[in-house]
This record gives C-alpha cells, structure tokens and sequence, in this order.
C-alpha cells in the first residue's frame, strides 16, 4: 500500500442531495484515508434538508456542508469522478476513472423517500472503498 490518498470527486447537478450523502458517508467510512470532494453543474443555495436529516439517522452532519460549483481543477484534482445525473455537462479529462451512478433524485422529497436514496449510496460507496483500499 502507498502512501498516497485517493481523491473522489462526486457530482450532481445540485450539490444539495445525492452528491453530498456520498461525500458525507464517504468520508465517514474511509476516514482520512481518501480525500473528498463534491460539486455541482448547477448548485442550489443548501443543501437539501431531507438528505441532513437521513445522513443525521446515521449519525452523519452534513449542517456545514454547502453547495459548490464544479470547476475543471476539482476535476483534473480527482482520481475517480462519480457522476450522478450531470450527464455531459461533466468535463472530462484522460486519466481519472469515471463512474455513473443512476441515482433518484432526493430533490423536493420527504425523508421516508430519501432513506432508500441513501441506502442505496452506502452500499455503493462501500464498495468503491473497497476498490480504492485494493488501489492505493
């Protein structure tokens, strides 16, 4: 094992759902093992209440998170690119390993809806630790 650290970038078109419980369990489960980073094409001003308030259920604080724009330098920064509904308005550049993962929504949906939203990105992001422990 090296000593460098994988860097994740998640991204949505938001910053406020989907993208932010992965950065918020990502970073809960690997510890300072990875660096994380999360952004959006087009960010909101919050981040979505619902998906606090799930993430808080797992003992996860995402009250001082906020919303940001992608930027190319987030991008080139990344070892993998986790896109979760931007499609082709994520830039791409050669070298860094690219995921799709075809998530709902959380936008402007109550918590019993987004608790299987956030399930569903736990397991996901389990196994991405997996991958990137057997990586780096």
């Amino acid at each position: 094992m090296s000593d460098k650290k994988a860097t994740v970038l998640f991204v949505c078109v938001h910053n406020a759902g989907r993208s932010q419980m992965a950065a918020g369990y990502l970073q809960h489960l690997a510890g300072d093992r990875v660096e994380v980073l999360s952004a959006g094409t087009e960010p909101r001003d919050q981040v979505n209440p619902s998906a606090i308030a799930v993430m808080a259920e797992e003992g996860i604080d995402l009250t001082s998170s906020t919303p940001k724009v992608l930027t190319d330098e987030a991008v080139m920064a990344s070892d993998y690119v986790i896109t979760m509904g931007c499609g082709d308005k994520c830039p791409f550049f050669p070298g860094k390993q690219y995921l799709d993962w075809p998530l709902a929504d959380p936008a402007g949906k109550g918590v019993e809806d987004v608790r299987p939203i956030r399930d569903e990105i736990r397991g996901k992001i389990e196994a991405l630790i997996a991958e990137i422990d057997a990586k780096f």
